[in-house]
């Protein structure tokens, strides 16, 4: 009987049920569970054993089923399940694929249906000491169980695609961009079959009605693109409109541009040593950008649609911009001069365009570098209890926010005697 007893709870209901934590349910438990087995069906002497079904009075039915509401197939599809604070533990989110089974009444705040492929949908609860909601009851907000849902445009469910690489906007943005060359565009063009008579405007057009992406299409899909822009930038302008359309934000199109420009002509005016950039903002817009980024990895912010751009991209600028700090052989003369005297680097071309003392701020303002007054009067006050050869732990914790590389660099002034 025990082990009858152990199966029928592991299958409760096919799955479907599971045990409540109430009071009258652990009561029913004990009872149903009197460890005063009996020798036969007929043996009552020390426990009746019609109480051995009064488990059935614990469970409940807290199951939940998505459902495609096109097909009415059941589907799977990741919710997103908080549960409200008590004694034992704070707030807590947490992520499951349906189906499956949901916690107690008592303590379930938010089922948030999240993904990419179907639409967003919340429901918020009021936790309340009450059983869960019987089958049919009209107030049930979970519809016995069953929960609606939407698949998006183009998008293809977890079981047909589950990795995501064959829904239909994947698929047609894949083929059209495919057409790289600027020839067998043209010859597809021409012959007026297969993916050539498909451009990339009017792909969007069929998933977005917004009209920057389709103007941004209609660009992309220029045939004499290749002759007037990088390749590298066209394929990262095609990503970028994929991941505008795939996940419904406009927006991001101008953000992912403004990035990438930023870093473009950052680099430019490294190498050609024409002002473009003539101040610090835009590092300050990139450094605003990456602690953002990093809040997010790190949990200290959390959002409901996930992050705004992606960490990848974010994490190339970073070491693309630190490669081009780097890159400048002056920039180190001109940081240890800053320093000592405080001063500016001087504007040699005489055209009152100062190059070296932009590349100067950017290196201050990324690295967050304090005032050479205050680099000045540290150095003063520790550098006469110096122990070891080394300053940079000591360095590290005065200045806590100034990058590492920034604090070797101070630190080799130092050791160098040349900041008294």
């Amino acid at each position: 009987m025990a082990v009858s007893l152990a199966i029928g709870f592991l299958f409760l209901g096919g799955g479907m049920r599971t045990f409540s934590t109430s009071n009258s349910s652990i009561a029913a438990l004990l009872i149903s569970l009197y460890p005063r087995l009996p020798t036969g069906p007929n043996d009552n002497r020390c426990h009746l054993q019609a109480f051995r079904h009064m488990y059935v009075l614990a469970a409940e039915a807290r199951w939940i089923q998505t459902v495609d509401v096109d097909t009415g197939l059941p589907v799977y599809a990741p919710l997103e399940i908080t549960v409200r604070e008590t004694e034992h533990y704070s707030e807590t989110s947490f992520c499951e694929v349906t189906p499956c089974i949901l916690p107690e009444r008592a303590i379930l705040k938010t089922v948030r249906v999240c993904g990419p492929r179907y639409w967003p949908q919340v429901i918020e609860l009021v936790p309340e000491d009450k059983p869960w909601w019987s089958f049919g009851d009209k107030n049930d907000p979970f519809n016995s169980g069953v929960l609606y849902i939407k698949r998006k445009v183009g998008a293809c469910s977890y079981v047909d695609d589950p990795i995501g690489c064959q829904s239909l906007l994947s698929r047609a943005m894949h083929k059209v961009v495919g057409l790289t060359s600027l020839g067998e565009y043209e010859r597809n063009t021409n012959n007026n079959n297969g993916l050539g008579s498909i451009t990339v405007d009017q792909l969007v057009s069929a998933f977005s009605s917004d009209p920057s992406l389709i103007a941004f299409a209609q660009l992309c899909c220029d045939p004499s693109w290749s002759s007037r822009f990088d390749a590298n930038f066209q394929e990262f302008c095609l990503q970028v409109l994929f991941e505008c359309i795939s996940k419904d934000r406009p927006a991001l199109l101008q953000v992912y541009l403004s990035l990438y420009t930023i870093v473009g002509s950052m680099a430019d005016q490294v190498t050609k040593g024409n002002i473009i950039v003539a101040d610090s903002l835009s590092v300050s817009n990139l450094k605003l950008a990456l602690a953002y980024n990093e809040a997010l990895l790190n949990g200290r912010l959390t959002t409901s649609r996930g992050g705004i751009v992606q960490s990848i991209f974010i994490g190339s600028l970073q070491k693309r911009l630190e490669e081009l700090l780097k890159c400048s052989d002056r920039l180190k003369n001109d940081f240890g001069n800053y320093l000592i005297s405080g001063k500016w680097p001087d504007n040699e071309s005489g055209d009152g365009e100062n190059h070296s003392a932009v590349l100067l701020s950017w290196y201050l303002t990324w690295y967050s570098i304090p005032a050479s007054s205050v680099v000045k009067k540290t150095v003063e006050k520790i550098k006469p209890k110096l122990i070891s050869s080394s300053l940079v732990p000591l360095l590290r914790l005065l200045f806590p926010n100034t990058h590492m590389n920034a604090i070797c660099e101070i630190d080799k002034l130092i050791s160098s005697s040349l900041i008294r």
